[in-house]
């Protein structure tokens, strides 16, 4: 299926997860997508392992698919004069870089307008574009950290926890894209470009409006939960006889027929637990109450009495369990690809389908600089002048970058 941004040219200056995936899904929507590298050694993700799967690393090959690859000296006067082509014929630059490298380089949103004044420039940042803080760089567990996020993570009384995934870089990735798209549409009313913000610490901060809103309305701060919420219970996870099970009994019918279907009618009666603020409020004795009973059978026995009533329960299951289920494989968001080097590629699809398609057939992550003479090329340069590049190392073809751990 072809994307709905087909024909649209984006430079990725980005590196790391927030910016990579921001224009992996601008790929994967269509748009050309040109991953400007560093010559010595390229985005820092291909080396970060292991596990490495045929010598790439997953975090490269899960964050860079549909790009091609250019291998470019930034800080020469050569690869600037690249950079400035590239500008001119591009429609979105999207960077990452620490706060303020561009600009140092002589490429200011005043000056990306001179060049390109259909430019849409997405700046993403840690701690914002204003404040004290804008000038500091960031990664995902330190904005975990420090919007609170981290506070209400994990069990009472234990260290708090960084969610695995990169919630808060892949979150402001999809930011990103929203707001490209967004400016696309002020584009095409207007003729011009404009500037897209985001950070990590909005996107945090974003991500907890009930907790702040909470906070806000009481003045009480959220404590942690575990694998549960403050404002519903039962809605958690539960030992089972042989592993986990997570209930979310979200409204008073739903928690009269858990009650029905464990044996346990007396409890939907019991003026603890009659209804949803009761059960909150004696959280501790409804936990070790139903603990006490789901304990007694394996998850999937529970999963089958619990799944005929309509209460939304399921087991915590392992990574390998998940890509082996009929439902997993059924939505088809693992699909395999075509990879030069890796017999067995499969990516994850952006979640997204139209008339019941993913978007597109994606193209495998490329090797560092595998697109310099093709992208070097395109802009006009002409054979002698690409190995006159190349030579004075200002670019590099692949193979010739540094890109092994």
């Amino acid at each position: 299926m072809d994307g709905s941004l087909r024909g649209l040219r984006v430079l990725d200056i980005t590196a790391s997860v927030a910016g990579p995936f921001a224009t992996q899904i601008l790929g994967d929507l269509g748009a050309d997508v040109i991953k400007v590298e560093r010559v010595e050694g390229g985005d820092d993700t291909r080396r970060w392992g292991p596990p490495f799967w045929c010598d790439e690393s997953p975090m490269f090959l899960s964050l860079n698919r549909n790009k091609r690859s250019l291998a470019l000296e930034l800080k020469s006067a050569a690869g600037q004069e690249v950079l400035r082509r590239l500008i001119a014929e591009s429609d979105v630059l999207v960077q990452n870089l620490r706060p303020g490298s561009l600009a140092k380089l002589g490429f200011d949103y005043e000056r990306l307008r001179e060049i390109n004044p259909r430019l849409i420039y997405c700046d993403m940042t840690g701690y914002g574009h204003t404040g004290p803080l804008r000038d500091r760089p960031a990664y995902d567990p330190l904005m975990q950290a420090f919007s609170g996020l981290m506070s209400i993570t994990g069990e009472p009384g234990r260290t708090p926890v960084r969610i695995p995934a990169s919630l808060l870089d892949q979150g402001t990735a999809m930011w990103t894209v929203i707001g490209v798209l967004d400016a696309l549409r002020v584009r095409d009313a207007t003729g011009e470009g404009s500037v897209v913000q985001t950070s990590l610490l909005q996107t945090a901060l974003m991500w907890l409006p009930s907790q702040l809103t909470g906070y806000l309305a009481s003045g009480e701060l959220p404590v942690k939960q575990g694998s549960g919420t403050q404002v519903i219970a039962p809605y958690q996870a539960f030992p089972t006889a042989d592993g986990h099970l997570v209930v979310a009994a979200g409204n008073d019918n739903l928690w009269r027929r858990l009650c029905a279907a464990i044996g346990r009618d007396e409890l939907s009666f019991d003026a603890r637990f009659v209804d949803n603020p009761s059960r909150v409020a004696n959280r501790e004795e409804l936990v070790e109450t139903l603990s006490e009973t789901l304990r007694k059978r394996t998850s999937a026995e529970w999963q089958e009495i619990l799944g005929e009533t309509g209460v939304p329960i399921t087991a915590i299951r392992t990574l390998d369990e998940v890509v082996e289920d009929e439902q997993v494989q059924a939505v088809g968001i693992l699909a395999r690809a075509e990879h030069p080097r890796i017999p067995d590629f499969t990516v994850i699809n952006t979640p997204i389908c139209r008339d019941g398609e993913y978007l597109g057939t994606p193209s495998a992550p490329p090797q560092l600089g595998e697109h310099t003479e093709e992208i070097l090329t395109e802009l006009g340069f002409r054979g002698a002048e690409v190995e006159e590049l190349v030579n004075s190392e200002v670019v590099a073809r692949a193979g010739s970058g540094r890109e092994t751990r």
